[in-house]
């Protein structure tokens, strides 16, 4: 058969396919219109039954039943409504792009033929529920159209591993239903489908790459067995794109056990949670938990300034405190807490007075003595549980000894009628006499006035947390030999200093954050949130052991996901390349799985070229064959002529419908820029925050906000001599490996030693 009558009898079946797709788009609103008349009777007539029944018992009891029995309907239409608006979402998508690949194979043994279609999501014929008419990406079969080359080929479902032949893999390019191109491959995804896709021009947006899923990328996201998996992929491998189909993956299979507020992701920043936002509702599933990893420590730290960010950059710049900063972020410095805190059953925690009014209730000398008059049988758990025990039982004793001081006579004197009536339980509460009044007034007042007292004891605010952790920092040149990591006794007591001197000004630096808490916790005897079950971890790199420990330590019963390049680390720098061998550490070697990503689909083979050549191991590194222009250094002779060149490129991409990042090493280089290139009559939007979101059109943004980002083009901003510093190769790769299709390095009167080594034709060199 010739191809256009292949491609006419294709366009056939797709057109019968949207137009159920459109009849079950018309059920479905009408199924939303049903469950939203529904929703608003409930509601009217739940607001009528809250007025009856005040009078008698029996009528008040039905009353209150059917109330409850009204708001479990309205929960289960609004429940309907939600899902029926969910999957309406979804065969809209589908009505444009109902399916992209189709698969023609034969079960062994079965001796007939089968075809199948792959989308995005499920679709059933509307007369016969059991027809598939598209099938699920995610669907066991599926996984053949991202494995499978011709022939006999493998693919697992629930129950064990099936084999088939496979005849046929066509891939389709379809738009508002409409094929406009289709490919019958051997391989996996073809090169022409990649091309297509990766042709197209970059968006605020991250967007869903299930028609282009790589079988290596495959492998990441139908993973179930792995307790760790570690994902080391290259600069515009596609790592952080599987890993959001690995979630949706996740919700599909485990679809009866799990739902979305027991998976969480950390990303970089909140910018990046924006970008990625779309992905997984567009796969029909709802968001996981999203934070950066400053957000989660942050919250526990309501009252203190903690280090954004921009300050943590400048601060990992700071050569003085390196040494002390790398010691504080190790396993080994998780581990030696851990055992410190075991110390601390026999004796050095430190409380604080318990105050009311500024007049102490229960001392601190009276709590360490309570808290330490219970036996080495008690764990820390145990011990702090019978110490609020006992606490409580003081406070209460206090109380009944305050019931008939003159404060609390003189109080119930004064109080006025309004404030009298807020105490009674009832309007026409009734009383034997004056005196059992008096005491239950008497009592109610004592109550208010040490409700206070009772907060703090039960929410553990009698340990003096910043106290605890000053101590263990004045201990550590006692219980670890400091010279083991060439810190002197003065760099550390320095280090010590500041930490205490930050506090005092209600601040702290991320590298004590999270020993801060975790000592907490260990005090406190917290053993994490058992019921979250899947934890992923992007941009692994810029994470120290020590904080990924203490993730391990909330999460314990979790399987991890980390990913991220090594070679792209902007805080840890170099420290990133030991940091797969101490994360292996803390999991069952037999239940850890390591994933190389090495193609990059970014960029153009000329741009992966030329950023590769940066790296010292950048030959693992393999670029898609996707040609454009040769990246351009432009040297010029000063700042007022390096703004000139940038405004030029500017209007060459603008001219190309191409969107700009101009990217800087730090905020004040791109706020100085920022300004510059306004009062030249540019439009440029300054990304200072990751508060921030990501604007329409050409940007300013700072290095460590650009993370997991990507843009048409981009400018790298004044990489001239000596502004990167020798330990910052992989900072400057990171900002070079953000462009898809254009690259141009601007530097000022020499360019940076980090790019002297890269090959001459991987550039083209101007000087101005």
């Amino acid at each position: 058969m010739s191809e256009n009558s292949q491609k006419k009898l294709e366009q056939q079946r797709l057109d019968d396919v949207v137009s159920k797709i459109k009849i079950s788009e018309v059920k479905m609103k009408n199924n939303i219109d049903r469950a939203k008349e529904d929703i608003e009777g409930i509601n009217e007539t739940f607001h009528d039954d809250v007025h009856v029944g005040l009078g008698d018992d029996s009528i008040a009891m039905d009353s209150a039943l059917s109330i409850h029995q009204q708001q479990q309907m309205l929960n289960e239409r609004n429940n309907s409504w939600q899902q029926s608006k969910q999957r309406l979402n979804i065969l809209q998508q589908l009505e444009k792009t109902p399916y992209f690949a189709r698969l023609d194979f034969e079960e062994q043994g079965e001796g007939k033929k089968e075809t199948v279609y792959i989308g995005l999501s499920s679709f059933t014929d509307t007369d016969d529920e059991n027809n598939f008419l598209i099938y699920d990406w995610r669907a066991p079969i599926s996984s053949i159209y991202y494995d499978g080359n011709l022939g006999e080929v493998e693919y697992e479902t629930p129950d064990g591993m099936q084999k088939v032949n496979l005849y046929l893999k066509r891939q389709f390019l379809v738009e508002n239903g409409i094929i406009k191109n289709y490919f019958d491959t051997q391989e996996t995804i073809g090169d022409q489908m990649l091309l297509e896709v990766l042709d197209d021009k970059s968006s605020t947006h991250m967007k869903n790459i299930v028609k282009t899923i790589q079988r290596e990328q495959n492998k990441i996201i139908r993973d179930t067995d792995s307790q760790l998996l570690f994902v080391q992929g290259a600069a515009g491998s596609g790592k952080t794109s599987a890993i959001l189909q690995r979630v949706a993956f996740l919700l599909y299979r485990y679809r009866k056990n799990l739902n979305s507020s027991q998976v969480v992701m950390f990303s970089p920043n909140q910018l990046f949670n924006d970008y990625i936002e779309d992905v997984l509702p567009e796969m029909g599933e709802q968001n996981m938990v999203q934070m950066t990893y400053l957000q989660y420590v942050a919250r526990r730290l309501p009252n203190i300034k903690v280090e954004d960010l921009n300050q943590q950059f400048v601060d990992n710049n700071d050569a003085s405190r390196k040494k002390v900063n790398k010691f504080v972020s190790d396993l080994k410095f998780f581990n030696l807490m851990t055992k410190y805190s075991k110390l601390l059953g026999e004796s050095g925690v430190y409380f604080k007075d318990i105050k009311r009014d500024g007049q102490v209730v229960i001392d601190k000398e009276r709590i360490a003595e309570i808290y330490y008059s219970f036996g080495s049988q008690y764990n820390l758990s145990n011990r702090l549980d019978a110490t609020v025990e006992r606490l409580l039982k003081i406070l209460s004793t206090k109380m009944g000894h305050e019931l008939r001081s003159k404060w609390v006579a003189e109080a119930i004197e004064n109080l006025g009628k309004e404030e009298l009536q807020s105490l009674y339980a009832t309007a026409d509460q009734e009383f034997k006499n004056n005196e059992s009044e008096q005491k239950f007034l008497a009592k109610k007042i004592v109550q208010q006035a040490y409700r206070g007292v009772h907060k703090k004891i039960v929410r553990n605010r009698f340990f003096n947390i910043s106290g605890n952790y000053f101590n263990f920092l004045k201990a550590v040149p006692q219980i670890c030999d400091l010279s083991k990591y060439d810190i002197s006794e003065a760099e550390w007591q320095a280090f010590v200093d500041d930490f205490n001197t930050s506090l005092k000004n209600k601040q702290m630096a991320m590298v004590n954050i999270t020993p801060y808490l975790y000592l907490y916790d260990l005090l406190l005897g917290k053993h994490g949130q058992t019921e979250m079950k899947f934890v992923f971890i992007d941009e692994i790199q810029d994470y120290s052991p020590f904080q990924l420990a203490y993730l391990k330590y909330n999460f314990p019963k979790a399987r991890y996901t980390m990913l991220g390049d090594l070679n792209q680390s902007i805080f840890t720098k170099n420290d990133s390349q030991s940091l797969l061998a101490q994360v292996q550490k803390m999991f069952d070697v037999d239940k850890t799985r390591v994933v190389q990503l090495t193609h990059s689909y970014r960029s153009t083979q000329q741009i992966t070229e030329f950023t590769r050549a940066m790296l010292t191991n950048g030959q693992k590194i393999e670029a898609f064959s996707r040609q454009g222009d040769i990246p351009n250094i432009r040297i010029n002779q000063d700042e007022n002529q390096a703004i000139e060149s940038v405004i030029k490129q500017l209007q060459a991409n603008d001219a190309q419908n191409d969107t700009t990042a101009i990217i800087a090493k730090d905020l004040e280089q791109g706020t100085k820029l920022a300004q510059e290139l306004q009062d030249h009559g540019q439009k440029v939007t300054l990304i200072k925050s990751e508060n921030q979101r990501l604007a329409e059109g050409n940007l300013v943004i700072p290095s460590y906000l650009a993370k997991g980002l990507e843009f048409d083009a981009v400018i790298v901003w004044n990489a001239s001599k000596d502004e990167f510093a020798e330990d910052e190769q992989q900072l400057i790769y990171t900002i070079a490996s953000r462009a898809m299709h254009k690259l141009t390095i601007s530097a000022i009167g020499e360019m940076s030693q980090l790019l002297e080594n890269i090959p001459a034709e991987f550039y083209k060199l101007e000087r101005n």
